[in-house]
């Protein structure tokens, strides 16, 4: 579809993450009557988070009416599906993610940019590095500059930058996160800047360094 638009002139591009499922509301619009059938897939294909339970047609059920706004984690995208999705030149790389102390139900927040690397790069070479980086820093900064120009000095690694830069090994960098623990940082990743500043040094957290800046953006009318 993106690439039928983009054949016809239309200034279109999207995103993607390197899951096999994704994650919404169980009360959400996606559950209505005839879910199954346009999706093809059913209750056995939903986990439920908090207990990382599959769930039936009974337990669905009861979490959608005592839990409407809770989340459910569903497992749906073949992995080859995923491998064309995001070997596509136009397509970048995204979490998705939720704030941090809300996204304890899918492991994308903790482990998009580890997982494209390690098992997408390293693994299954279905992008070679450099593409992978493209997609996950130039791109979506290049996407955003005409609404935030602060997205100009972003993704790139030349004088006048924004010092962002991730240092990682290619040799071991992999995701951690799970569906059962969504929270854990990924493996490989040695050294995270923010504005020239460490926020991650030899793997681990520094505490109370917090040198980001907000990132707005031009209102238009």
């Amino acid at each position: 579809m993106v690439k039928r638009a983009r054949q016809r002139g239309l200034d279109i591009t999207s995103e993607a993450y390197p899951y096999t499922a994704g994650s919404t509301s169980i009360g959400s619009e996606f559950f209505r009557d005839g879910w199954q059938e346009r999706s093809g897939i059913s209750f056995g294909d939903l986990q439920w988070p908090a207990t990382g339970e599959r769930l039936t047609k009974d337990s669905f059920e009861r979490y959608r009416r005592e839990q409407p706004n809770a989340a459910v984690v569903v497992h749906m995208i073949p992995e080859d599906v995923v491998d064309a999705i995001i070997a596509e030149p136009e397509i970048s790389i995204a979490s998705d993610g939720m704030p941090w102390v809300t996204s304890g139900e899918h492991p994308r927040g903790a482990g998009t940019y580890g997982r494209v690397l390690g098992r997408y790069v390293r693994e299954r070479k279905t992008l070679g590095l450099m593409a992978a980086l493209r997609k996950m820093a130039l791109m979506p900064a290049q996407r955003l500059e005409a609404v935030s120009p602060q997205m100009a000095r972003k993704g790139r690694v030349k004088v006048g930058a924004d010092a962002d830069i991730t240092i990682f090994d290619p040799a071991t960098v992999a995701d951690v996160a799970t569906f059962e623990k969504p929270m854990q940082a990924s493996a490989g990743i040695r050294h995270v800047l923010v504005n020239g500043q460490p926020v991650v040094r030899d793997g681990k957290l520094v505490a109370g360094m917090f040198p980001g800046e907000a990132i707005t953006g031009i209102a238009k009318r």
